[in-house]
């Protein structure tokens, strides 16, 4: 299986309150593609600054961080925007939806950064929405649905350029049990049918259950990775 994603002797720091804090230490890892992962560790581990610098939201200090062929150090600003554009879905535990918004004009936003039309724009938007199971609910703003719907928008936003890559940050941690298990249902059916590398942190291993795979981080360092496929089989799951 090819790999979606490589890192390799990866270092980031952060400056506070006079001190520096290394947050990933010398961090070597290979994600394959069309691979669902959970990303687990302690507060600070470095989760969520390994998510933010796969999805180019942060640089790191020294090491390569590469998504497919793209050596993600080598863009500058605007060529990163576009890439992030074109190849990476975001998904944040707080939605993120502007309330102003409808469904629909809440997963247009990230289509706007191409070149379509508005009817295209619009097309893709539906297919999205379509995909998440709310084509009923295409034109309710935010204040009209229930959080689980919210987070589905949220996704139908995430796949609406066909990345080939979904970030997930804690995407059912403000939701309860049962609408959580419906959104990671919905997440791995889009790694398994549209075949997306999708890498989900998550502090809840009930959560990480649903991913094929789960990678723990341990103070900036790589401890483990934990294969669920194996362990059903194994176990006849």
């Amino acid at each position: 299986m090819p790999v979606a994603i490589t890192l390799r002797s990866v270092t980031k720091s952060y400056s506070r309150g006079g001190e520096t804090l290394r947050v990933l230490d010398e961090l070597d890892l290979d994600m394959d593609a069309a691979t669902f992962y959970a990303l687990m560790g302690p507060s600070g581990s470095g989760k969520t600054t390994l998510l933010n610098l796969v999805g180019g939201l942060d640089q790191a200090d020294s090491g390569v961080v590469q998504v497919g062929d793209i050596d993600l150090a080598e863009l500058d600003g605007g060529e990163l925007a576009q890439w992030r554009a074109e190849h990476v879905g975001f998904v944040f535990q707080g939605f993120n939806l502007l309330p102003v918004l409808s469904a629909r004009e809440n997963v247009e936003l990230p289509l706007l950064l191409a070149p379509l039309s508005k009817r295209q724009r619009r097309e893709q938007a539906e297919r999205a929405l379509e995909l998440v199971g709310l084509q009923d609910r295409m034109d309710h703003k935010p204040r009209e649905l229930s959080g689980g719907q919210e987070q589905r928008v949220a996704i139908a936003r995430a796949i609406a350029t066909d990345p080939q890559v979904i970030l997930a940050d804690e995407p059912t941690g403000d939701l309860d049990r049962n609408t959580a298990d419906a959104v990671l249902e919905l997440l791995q059916r889009l790694n398994r049918e549209l075949h997306k590398t999708i890498l989900m942190v998550t502090h809840d291993p009930q959560a990480a259950g649903y991913a094929d795979k789960v990678i723990h981080l341990d103070k900036g360092k790589l401890g483990r990775i934990d294969d669920n496929r194996a362990s059903s089989a194994a176990g006849g799951r």
